[in-house]
């Protein structure tokens, strides 16, 4: 049975989700100080991962990634998680444990994971992040058996403004990048370009996509979503950024509608945009093998 989280922190998340959209940045770094003690604890007890840190995938300082593996891995699948960030700020180390607990947790699970950290929009405006999503699943594509993967089994996530870069990465024909991966999750991912006046991060957005506004609707996934051809989980939080849970469900139903058939979507209850990632490592296993399970049919 997946281990869930206890009650008393299921209310915290209830609390800082009621009054998430008023200040995330606030509510976020509240989140964080929850997960921070659990992950360090996980990370305490010893559990045979190794992690190879800051293997470059191209000659950028940020162009580099880190590889999480057990000893014995062999063949292993192979899951690529790319950071969010609003486009201008992130890493993939926020901090000692996020968001290595991501992979920390496939890795325990069987799997390689591999880390992605990215230029940022001030140094690689679009199409940048896509492209550097592109280079480092080359990377994974080249080098990752001699790290125990299989590069057949690759499933790609991306997180927030790493899921738009994931999402243009993998279904925009205009960007002339060939995915080499064989499913695809988006977890809570800007999947639309917007400078709304309730959109926190619309500043992110403009030094992303340029000044441009009426550019928005073209650039964004949403309009390329028809031509997705890979496996396709969607995942939101209850507690989202303004609107992103709207996007993911308006992804999911662009796919859907292309393909005759509804792809997979997830709502996490009692979580919100940073703990939907931020509780992997801590107990809490749910997503993570609804993950497995969904790549495993891929």
């Amino acid at each position: 049975m997946p281990h869930v989280r206890p009650a008393p922190l299921t209310a915290r998340l209830r609390e800082i989700g009621t009054r998430w959209q008023q200040d995330i940045r606030a509510a976020g770094d509240r989140t964080k100080a929850l997960y921070e003690p659990l992950l360090a604890a996980a990370c305490a007890v010893p559990d045979g991962v190794q992690c190879e840190r800051d293997v470059a995938y191209g000659p950028h300082p940020r162009q580099v990634l880190d590889v999480y593996r057990t000893a014995g891995a062999r063949q292993a699948p192979v899951i690529v998680f790319v950071h969010g960030g609003a486009f201008v700020r992130g890493a993939k180390d926020t901090s000692e444990q996020m968001w290595g607990n991501v992979l920390r947790w496939f890795a325990r699970q069987g799997c390689v994971g591999v880390n992605v950290e990215y230029r940022l929009a001030h140094e690689a405006p679009h199409p940048g992040g896509a492209q550097d999503v592109a280079l480092a699943c080359d990377w994974v594509a080249r080098n990752i058996e001699a790290h125990g993967g299989d590069p057949r089994r690759v499933c790609l996530i991306g997180h927030s403004a790493g899921g738009t870069h994931a999402a243009a990465y993998a279904c925009d024909p205009l960007l002339g990048l060939a995915p080499r991966i064989r499913a695809l999750v988006l977890v809570s991912a800007r999947l639309r370009a917007d400078v709304r006046p309730d959109n926190p991060n619309a500043d992110g957005v403009r030094a992303y996509y340029g000044g441009n506004e009426g550019a928005l609707e073209r650039l964004s996934p949403t309009a390329h979503a028809a031509s997705l051809r890979l496996p396709l989980l969607v995942v939101n939080a209850q507690y989202e950024n303004p609107w992103l849970d709207v996007y993911g469900l308006e992804f999911a139903l662009l796919v859907a509608r292309a393909r005759g058939q509804a792809p997979l979507h997830i709502a996490m209850a009692d979580h919100n945009h940073i703990s939907v990632m931020a509780h992997f490592n801590s107990g809490e296993s749910w997503l993570g093998e609804q993950i497995l399970d969904f790549f495993a049919q891929a």
